[in-house]
């Protein structure tokens, strides 16, 4: 393990100099950033404040210290990754941003102990959250069948290996609809996730680095082992983390082990096969909460919606930022106004559901369907509909109670059959569930405009 993670570093090292050395701080990544006026950070064309916050950034990456705007900038970045395309020298403007945030979080410690310790928490939160919210919702065959109970038959030589990441299992109707798709279209795959494939994000958050090459390191390892070429990922931040973070800097000098690709563009990619199973009619006007982070997700998950018999597609002008809605937790006043506007054309546009395309997403959101007129889902509920296939969204279904004892009074058989400690699901239903609320309930919430 010390040799690897020797290894990972020296190609960290090398890879963030060749950023250091190809960037030529002209600014365009902060120019095209959604987040630069939300975090404070004002620019015009003229004024030459985004070469300026660009070459402040790599300040911070070196010296772990730098211009408070470029901090700002750093920061609040949400991985909408519009900063990608727009860079004309082969720098990687979202993976050098968390390299900042990385270094700002190490430079504010006088030893890395407090980073370390950062990550370790996290990551048992993370563990007794994904475990407490999936046995409240998930039989023991289910769990099984979501790689989360060993035992079961897997496939001897899958098409391809669909990996969870951690967080979905939250809400794990999405992932049983997916793989229930996945048998309906005869594609055989293993299912890998859940807090023992962490991609490492957490580690990479807090700034232990060290901690992030273990952490990802055992997950590529463990994916590498299932000896497929192609892996599809569900969870964006897995994609961000494993894939740009992790993968493209252990591939400096190699190749990597395997091509890690989202699961929701390949679904479109089968969509000559699916339409003919898309049989039923869902006659709804349909809105797409949407994040443009990963590359073809949005137009993926649209041409899927609009494949479904009877179901109207409706465009929402709203504010595309980030990958996920978690990653803008950094401007809660910003985020609570990007949710209420969005709720709010949802209702302008007369629709019948608003869908989101990721889990994160959907746990934020799915409790406003109490006080709005339209349904809140994923939009994998409504490819699963058309087929003919339902699993229950029993995460909504509990915290639209929006009471704890409520809650452990209607999962008293699940946590009897999983032997749960009731002080455990107590603080991970408060924490996880019915305080993962970044706009309040109600209708009295209203955006300020972002």
């Amino acid at each position: 393990m010390t040799d690897t993670l020797t290894s990972f570093m020296a190609a960290l090292d090398q890879r963030t100099s060749q950023i250091l050395k190809s960037c030529t701080s002209c600014g365009k990544c902060v120019e095209v950033c959604p987040m630069t006026a939300p975090a404070g950070v004002h620019i015009s064309e003229t004024d030459g404040k985004s070469k300026a916050v660009a070459g402040g950034v790599l300040n911070i990456i070196q010296t772990g210290n730098g211009p408070e705007e470029s901090g700002r900038w750093a920061n609040a970045c949400s991985g909408s990754g519009h900063c990608i395309d727009a860079c004309e020298y082969g720098v990687n403007p979202r993976f050098m941003l968390g390299l900042a945030r990385a270094a700002l979080r190490r430079g504010q410690d006088a030893t890395l102990d407090t980073a370390r310790d950062g990550s370790a928490q996290g990551f048992r939160i993370l563990g007794s959250s994904v475990r407490v919210l999936s046995q409240l919702q998930l039989s023991p065959d289910q769990l099984q069948r979501l790689g989360q109970i060993r035992g079961g038959v897997q496939p001897e030589n899958p098409d391809i290996i669909f990996y969870t990441g951690c967080n979905v299992l939250k809400t794990p109707h999405i992932v049983l609809l997916c793989l229930d798709i996945l048998d309906a279209l005869g594609v055989s795959y293993q299912v890998m996730g859940g807090p023992a494939y962490c991609c490492g994000v957490i580690q990479f958050r807090t700034g232990d680095l060290e901690g992030f090459e273990r952490m990802s390191g055992r997950t590529i390892d463990k994916l590498a082992q299932a000896n497929k070429s192609e892996v599809l990922s569900w969870c964006p931040s897995c994609q961000v983390h494993l894939g740009e973070a992790a993968l493209q800097t252990t591939s400096v000098d190699g190749e990597n082990p395997f091509d890690l690709n989202a699961f929701v563009v390949y679904l479109a990619s089968k969509l000559d096969a699916l339409k003919p199973l898309m049989t039923r009619r869902v006659e709804k006007r349909v809105g797409l909460h949407e994040h443009p982070g990963i590359g073809g997700i949005t137009e993926a998950a649209q041409s899927l919606l609009e494949a479904i018999p009877g179901l109207e597609f409706v465009e929402l002008e709203q504010p595309r930022v980030g990958y996920m809605c978690n990653v803008i937790n950094s401007l809660p006043d910003y985020k609570r106004d990007y949710h209420a506007e969005q709720l709010a054309a949802a209702e302008a546009a007369n629709l019948d559901v608003l869908a989101g395309i990721y889990h994160v997403c959907h746990r934020e959101l799915c409790s406003h369907e109490r006080d709005w007129p339209f349904e809140v889902v994923n939009f994998m509920e409504l490819v699963g509909e058309s087929m003919g296939i339902e699993h229950p969204d029993l995460f909504k279904r509990l915290k639209l109670m929006q009471d704890v004892d409520a809650i452990i009074a209607d999962s008293a058989d699940m946590i009897a059959q999983y032997d749960m400690d009731l002080d455990e699901v107590r603080t991970v239903v408060l924490r996880d569930m019915l305080g993962e609320q970044p706009l309040e309930l109600g209708r009295g919430a209203q955006g300020r405009g972002i």
